[in-house]
C-alpha cells in the first residue's frame, strides 16, 4: 500500500521486539557470581538493561557493590558475553502481538529494519534463532558503527536509511535511549509502555505511546 506514511519502521530488540530478561538475568547474574557478588532478584533485572550489556553488567556491579577495576571489568564482560552467546534464547520470545504487526507492516510494503544497542553478531545470533532475521531488510548492532556511536546517537538510524533505500522512517523502542536517537535522527519514535523502560514511557519524549503491540500500525497510519 503505497499511501502508508512510512517507507521503514525500525525496531529495537529488547524490551521492544522480545522479552529477553530472563535469559539477560541469568547472564549477568553468572557474571556476578564470577566477581563474588550476589545475583540481582529476577524482578529488577528490567532496570538494569539498557544501552548494551556493558552498561547493564555496570548497573548490577554498582548495586551489588559497586565498581570494579577496570582490568576486571573486561574479562569479566567477556565472560558474560560468552555465558549469553551460549544461553541467548533459552526464555526469549517475541512479545505477543510482535510477529503479526511485523507482517501487517511489510504487507504494506515497508521495510523492516533493527537498531539495538546489543552488539551486533549478537543480535543476529539472537534473531537466527528465533527465526525472525529474514523480516528485516538491515539488521544493526552498538558496535556497528564504531565506538561511542549506538543510541542515543543518530548514526544507526540514520545507516538504516540508506541500506533500506531511503525513505521516511520511525523509530519504535521502549527507553530514552531510542527516543533520544530518533529525536537526533529527525525522525518520530513510538514508546512501548510495557517493554525495559528506565523512565516513565510518557516523559520519554516520543510521538506516540502504545501499551500493545496490536496498536502499532494504526498509530503509524496517524504519525
Amino acid at each position: 500500500m503505497s499511501d502508508f506514511p512510512f517507507a521503514i519502521v525500525g525496531f529495537d530488540l529488547d524490551g521492544t521486539l522480545v522479552d529477553s530478561s530472563l535469559d539477560l538475568g541469568v547472564a549477568v547474574n553468572h557474571a556476578l557470581s564470577l566477581a563474588g557478588r550476589p545475583p540481582v532478584p529476577a524482578e529488577d533485572v528490567r532496570h538494569l538493561i539498557g544501552g548494551g550489556a556493558r552498561k547493564m553488567l555496570e548497573r548490577a556491579l554498582d548495586r551489588t557493590g559497586g565498581p570494579i577495576a577496570a582490568e576486571d571489568f573486561d574479562p569479566l564482560f567477556a565472560s558474560l558475553l560468552t555465558f549469553y552467546a551460549d544461553h541467548i534464547a533459552d526464555f526469549t520470545r517475541p512479545y505477543d502481538g510482535c510477529l503479526s504487526s511485523l507482517d501487517a507492516l511489510s504487507a504494506r510494503g515497508v521495510k523492516l529494519a533493527v537498531c539495538t544497542n546489543k552488539v551486533e553478531v549478537l543480535a543476529r545470533k539472537l534473531l537466527d534463532e528465533l527465526g525472525m532475521t529474514d523480516r528485516f531488510a538491515c539488521i544493526l548492532g552498538g558496535d556497528s558503527m564504531g565506538p561511542g556511536r549506538g543510541k542515543p546517537q543518530p548514526d544507526m538510524i540514520e545507516e538504516a536509511i540508506r541500506q533500506c533505500g531511503g525513505g521516511r522512517f520511525a523509530m519504535i523502542g521502549d527507553s530514552s535511549f531510542d527516543t533520544g536517537a530518533a529525536r537526533a535522527a529527525g525522525v518520530p519514535s513510538v514508546v512501548l509502555s510495557f517493554g525495559f523502560n528506565d523512565m516513565a514511557p510518557a516523559d520519554m519524549g516520543g510521538n506516540a505511546l502504545i501499551d500493545h503491540f496490536d496498536e502499532l500500525v494504526t498509530v503509524l497510519e496517524r504519525l
